[in-house]
């Protein structure tokens, strides 16, 4: 089975189950806990029931919207995620390229294996830096300044990561996302030489903006768990996200807030948009999945914020519930890297054109003509 046989993003799920490596694919599959918020984010989307209008003139659909200032072709960002040569060899370049070529937001995380400025070279579409504050302000510091050097649209703050969540699978399969991966997992890397040839040798998984930093800490030998749990800021108040926003000053947009007093608080403190997420299910376990988060942060704060949201999406059909609930835009995580680790910039791509032709599909058949007219009149609760 070949990207070209994949109809929806969940079959390119099967291609990297068998491409990765046990323990990498499990990294990505995994949750934390019982991994019930993991499933739950998808699963929210089945409470929600589309209301089509017929007869409505849908001869054309305009999927064209905006966000962070920035006129985007659909309301569609990536997510950022951490690491993706770990998944394939052509990483972050491959998915800002295929974001390029439709016209979306994408999005590199701090932990990623491309360095800030490569990412901006990449098309035109508008590029975001997901940020962590260090305990060592510095390091926060110097990345800021290198994505305004760099002309990023916005940058965004993760704040779900106090501690890193207990992700049972890493442990269960070995994979501690290390340089050096754990004993167990070598037979499983071994039955795939090219991805151990492109860790050991080459060295290709570093996490070059921290490893090239001035400021960077020494982590050579630390889990990802113990990295975050040594050199994220725990001491973080609303207080560092005004600092923050009066550093950068422009589009700031936080990431894992999930209830109305937090995102009030975030735009008090500066921010321009919020991303309602639970980490892909991956930190809190038990917290609600962002589906359900829309509606109400929506009906308080929509005149004040931007909202994305982030988690769970995979289908067309989940685009459209989140926009008629309230939402500016999705983002999608796992719904772009199972594609990544299929196959590349090519599975990136084909997995986009599906979600794409489904989002376009769907605004069809609910009788919706344009992206910025959903509203509840096209969605309603299932009791």
């Amino acid at each position: 089975m070949g990207i070209d046989s994949c109809f929806n993003v969940m079959d390119f799920r099967r291609i990297a189950k068998r491409k990765l490596p046990a323990p990498v694919f499990h990294y990505l599959d995994g949750g934390a806990d019982d991994e019930w918020s993991m499933r739950h984010n998808v699963s929210a989307y089945d409470d929600y029931e589309l209301l089509p209008s017929h007869l409505s003139g849908v001869s054309s659909i305009d999927l064209k919207t905006t966000l962070f200032g920035r006129s985007i072709d659909w309301p569609v960002m990536i997510a950022p995620t951490g690491a993706s040569r770990l998944f394939h060899r052509e990483g972050e370049p491959a998915v800002a390229q295929a974001a390029a070529r439709f016209g979306m937001p994408y999005s590199l995380s701090t932990v990623g294996t491309t360095r800030i400025e490569e990412i901006a070279a990449i098309g035109e579409h508008p590029k975001l830096f997901q940020i962590y504050v260090f305990r060592d302000r510095g390091l926060t510091r110097e990345f800021v300044e290198r994505c305004k050097a760099a002309r990023y649209t916005a940058l965004c703050l993760t704040v779900d990561t106090p501690v890193a969540g207990n992700r049972e699978r890493d442990h269960y399969y070995g994979m501690m996302a290390t340089a050096k991966p754990a004993l167990r997992s070598v037979p499983s890397m071994l039955r795939h030489p090219g991805w151990l040839y492109r860790a050991v040798v080459r060295r290709d998984m570093e996490l070059v903006n921290i490893t090239q930093a001035e400021n960077a800490p020494k982590f050579t030998d630390m889990s990802v768990k113990d990295f975050i749990d040594s050199q994220f800021d725990r001491s973080l108040t609303w207080q560092d996200v005004e600092w923050l926003a009066a550093e950068w000053g422009g589009p700031l947009v936080i990431k894992g807030v999930q209830t109305v007093a937090d995102c009030r608080k975030a735009a008090d403190a500066g921010a321009t948009a919020v991303m309602l997420s639970n980490h892909g299910g991956r930190q809190l376990e038990g917290s609600p999945a962002p589906v359900d988060c829309v509606a109400e942060v929506a009906d308080a704060l929509r005149d004040r914020l931007e909202i994305i949201c982030d988690g769970g999406v995979r289908r067309g059909t989940h685009i459209v519930k989140a926009l008629a609930l309230g939402a500016n835009a999705c983002s999608i995580g796992r719904a772009y890297l199972y594609p990544l680790a299929a196959g590349g910039q090519a599975g990136v791509v084909r997995g986009l054109e599906l979600l794409h032709d489904e989002l376009a599909r769907a605004m069809a058949l609910i009788g919706c003509s344009s992206v910025t007219r959903l509203d509840r009149r096209y969605v309603k609760r299932r009791r």
